[in-house]
């Protein structure tokens, strides 16, 4: 394990230096071998799909495993839009003179090394590994158990371009010991890791998060909300509802639960129920909400629970204050939604919910990095510092202050 993160700390010299015609060309071949090796890649994740469901994985879990000929084609085109994007490093953030007539500039730089520890889905080794690489930083990957053939296939198609084209394939690795005990050293060795990014179950975020020495970055749960405050138009509502909790039950920027204005909720609230039944949705509603239709009744646990599954809870609220006090209750930090044609109540909701994204009249699942127009993301940061957010390339880099003298000397 040393010997392979002295690798990786050598080879951040070589990728953190490669000119930016250079970066653009490897990943534009990473993705065009994703596409010639995807016979190869869907072979090796039809064995993780059989482990899933030999294990009894729930379906959502083998969802998010599953990788086809169009999902392998997405991975590529990920790629591609993360090769097009701007440069990220040497952007000049900032630029001034000092009254010592020395010349200063803020400019931005790789972190260096990045380990990011996920579970489930094998396109995040792509994702990761492709903008690690364009914002110049070695990545180091620790996929879960459950996705191990499948990120071995993908990993192995990325370092047989980097190796076609003279890098190390260090650059872009899987972690050599990816039992607990190896995660645990990985975490600690602050002398050749820059940045730990823990992403997945809030079990893994937790103990990451304590047992680090390394900084980390949090992409904690995605415990997201959307009110449908009284003004809202009611078939937009609905629409936006039923995309944040059944487009994809099983993701992080998922709606868990609705809070409806109870003004509101005689008329919309049986709209809704309709609207879940046809995707099979299992409510679990207040006593409030149960009054007006039937479903199971919520418990205090249903409010704090991420469910990534097609499971809701429901919640009546008198008005915005109450809405936007649940949110900071339950809420994670992650992307939060209201719907409402009242735009003063909108930037009041937008400017007073602490999350990393907040929306109006549009449904949570936009949070990603690919619909922000970052190719894909790391993660979605629910840390304040020092990324928020989806995280791209440009979270991907830090900076250093460069200095341009004349021979001044400090008195």
């Amino acid at each position: 394990m040393e010997q392979f993160l002295q690798e990786a700390k050598r080879s951040s010299a070589v990728i953190g230096t490669l000119q930016s015609a250079k970066k653009r060309e490897v990943l534009e071949q990473m993705a065009n071998a994703l596409i010639k090796q995807s016979d190869y890649i869907i072979e090796q994740n039809s064995k993780d799909i059989e482990y899933a469901k030999e294990n009894n994985l729930s379906s959502a879990m083998v969802d998010r495993l599953l990788l086809d000929k169009s999902r392998v084609e997405a991975m590529a085109k990920s790629l591609k839009e993360i090769a097009s994007l701007r440069e990220p490093v040497g952007r000049v953030l900032d630029g001034w003179w000092t009254e010592d007539n020395i010349r200063i500039e803020k400019v931005s730089v790789p972190i260096g090394v990045i380990g990011v520890i996920y579970e489930s889905r094998p396109n995040v080794t792509a994702d990761v590994g492709a903008l690690c690489f364009k914002s110049g930083n070695v990545a180091i990957l620790k996929g879960g158990k459950e996705a191990e053939y499948s990120n071995k296939a993908i990993a192995k198609v990325l370092q047989d371009v980097l190796e076609a084209n003279n890098l190390p394939k260090e650059i872009i690795s899987l972690l050599p010991d990816s039992s607990r005990a190896g995660v645990d050293y990985l975490i600690k060795q602050d002398k050749y890791v820059d940045l730990i990014v823990p992403r997945g179950g809030e079990g893994l975020i937790k103990y990451v998060s304590a047992n680090a020495t390394v900084p980390v970055v949090k992409h904690d749960k995605g415990l997201c909300h959307t009110y449908i405050e009284k003004s809202a138009d009611i078939e937009m509502a609905i629409n936006i509802a039923v995309n944040a909790k059944c487009q994809r039950p099983g993701v992080c920027n998922a709606m868990e639960t609705l809070l409806v204005d109870k003004e509101l909720a005689p008329t919309i609230l049986p709209k809704l129920k309709d609207a879940f039944d046809k995707y099979h949705t299992e409510l679990r509603v207040d006593a409030s909400a149960k009054e007006i239709i039937d479903a199971k009744e919520a418990t205090q646990e249903d409010f704090d629970t991420e469910y990534l599954a097609n499971i809701l809870s429901i919640k009546l609220v008198d008005g915005l204050d109450e809405a936007i006090e649940h949110i900071g209750k339950y809420g994670s930090g992650h992307s939060e939604a209201i719907v409402t044609q009242n735009y003063t109540l909108a930037e009041d909701f937008l400017n007073r919910v602490d999350a990393a994204t907040v929306y109006v009249n549009a449904s949570t699942r936009f949070t990603d990095g690919g619909k922000f127009g970052f190719g894909a993301e790391v993660g979605i940061s629910t840390n304040k510092l020092h990324a928020r957010g989806p995280m791209g390339v440009n979270e991907l880099t830090t900076y250093k202050f460069k200095i341009y003298g004349t021979g001044q000397i400090r008195e």
